[in-house]
């Protein structure tokens, strides 16, 4: 794109952000309407911000996680309510249930990697480094690295319009 193009005066940006964050808000709205089951070997790594306006976590969590923090939907998970503007869920952390209240706006990743599918946001909050944090590791018993996806970002869906500083 041309370095002298203008402003827009829409802001697709921010459409295509909200756009995106529908889609996990239509897939979790799915799950919620099979009563929490996951079909085949489908399951989600949810990536938050812990201070995104409207995150409800434990404290603990927040001092554990003081950035962002990824959760888990496969095994281990109850209570899943959607709405509009996000979601709440039951997980348990090293055999302490808790509630999670999470606003669609917070989340910077959604990935499925029993489909190698993957979406990543912008994150809604002022540029800072995230600080580094442990693994939530609050889904199966056993250990081991996570899944990722691939590297080579087939299904990854990334929207960056660069914006002017």
């Amino acid at each position: 794109m041309d370095e002298n193009a203008p402003d827009s005066l829409i802001p697709y940006d921010e459409i295509v952000q909200e756009a995106l964050r529908a889609v996990v808000g239509r897939v979790l709205g799915q799950v919620e309407a099979s009563g929490g089951h996951l079909p085949g070997n489908h399951h989600f790594y949810i990536t938050f911000k812990t201070h995104a306006p409207g995150v409800e976590i434990p404290a603990h969590l927040r001092e554990r996680f003081p950035d962002e923090m990824t959760i888990v939907l496969q095994n281990k998970f109850w209570d899943l309510a959607v709405s509009d503007a996000g979601f709440t869920v039951g997980l348990s952390f090293n055999q302490m249930p808790s509630k999670l209240v999470i606003p669609f706006a917070a989340i910077t990743a959604f990935v499925d990697p029993a489909v190698d599918f993957g979406l990543q946001f912008q994150a809604s909050l002022p540029d800072a480094e995230p600080e580094p944090h442990e693994d939530a590791e609050n889904d199966s018993p056993e250990a081991g690295p996570r899944a990722v996806p691939a590297d080579d970002g087939s299904n990854v869906v990334t929207v960056d319009f660069g914006r002017k500083k």
